[in-house]
């Protein structure tokens, strides 16, 4: 993937992420921004990814037509060559950043998510954890599993003290 552009692994990390095609995805971020914000977040980036990936072909193409082979630049064309190229490196930092940018956003979804489950799941492991450690009620079987134990505290709180 060496002449994938900038815009294009920006499309597969956020398909990748979101498990979508971009259009899907466009589609929800413009038409429910509040319930993904990290995915609207993303997608204006991209926006702005889409803006600086057609500077960049614009400045390669200005520089491909000022340095062709077999062509000597005219005195007056260094100075086009020079702010072009100026122009392409600006525009090639503006596409990185905002590959960073995007990959941020997609760290922070993915960390929200474990956030997410984490605590359900420290919550089913202890549940498990205390159901197979509880102590047998009298002359209950041995076959039979031994009750959940209660959850929170067991005796009532009277109020703040003093």
């Amino acid at each position: 993937m060496p002449d994938a552009t900038a815009l294009n692994q920006a499309d597969v990390m956020i398909e990748k992420a979101w498990g979508r095609p971009i259009d899907a995805l466009e589609t929800l971020a413009v038409r429910r921004p509040v319930e993904d914000p990290l995915l609207r977040s993303a997608m204006h980036i991209r926006s702005s990814l889409v803006l600086s990936n057609n500077a960049v072909a614009v400045h390669q193409d200005r520089l491909h037509a000022l340095t062709r082979s077999g062509h000597v630049p005219a005195f007056y064309d260094l100075d086009r060559i020079t702010s072009s190229a100026v122009a392409l490196r600006v525009a090639q930092a503006e596409s990185r950043t905002a590959l960073q940018a995007i990959s941020h956003v997609i760290e922070a979804r993915e960390a929200s998510v474990a956030a997410d489950r984490a605590p359900a799941l420290r919550l089913a492991q202890a549940a498990v954890a205390r159901s197979a450690h509880a102590p047998r009620a009298l002359g209950q079987p041995p076959d039979q599993p031994a009750p959940s134990a209660a959850v929170g505290p067991t005796v009532a709180a009277t109020g703040p003290r003093r």
